[in-house]
């Protein structure tokens, strides 16, 4: 018997009205930077968009963040089967 227990992160968002995210937009920015809970504003109680916290920052570039994670296991160069299996090849 295999019990999978899941746990669920719960997030509260707030709501915000149009105008009020206008006149303290930096604010509710940085509160959401700080608290990591999205925010949604709303236009007559309507939702018209969120803002939610970024991802982890990123440290390594694009061109080359790879490098260094692959690893080869086998032989790359040759075939995957016999050449003389292959009924072109033989004669």
């Amino acid at each position: 018997m295999t019990i999978l227990l899941t746990i669920d992160i719960i997030m509260v968002m707030n709501d915000v009205p149009i105008s009020e995210f206008k006149a303290k937009c930096l604010g509710l920015i940085e509160q959401v930077h700080k608290t990591r809970q999205p925010l949604r504003i709303t236009r007559h109680g309507r939702p018209v968009a969120e803002v939610i916290p970024t991802g982890p920052d990123r440290t390594r570039k694009f061109v080359g963040d790879m490098v260094g994670t692959a690893k080869i296991v086998g032989d790359i160069v040759s075939p995957v089967i016999d050449l003389e299996d292959i009924e072109a090849y033989r004669d």
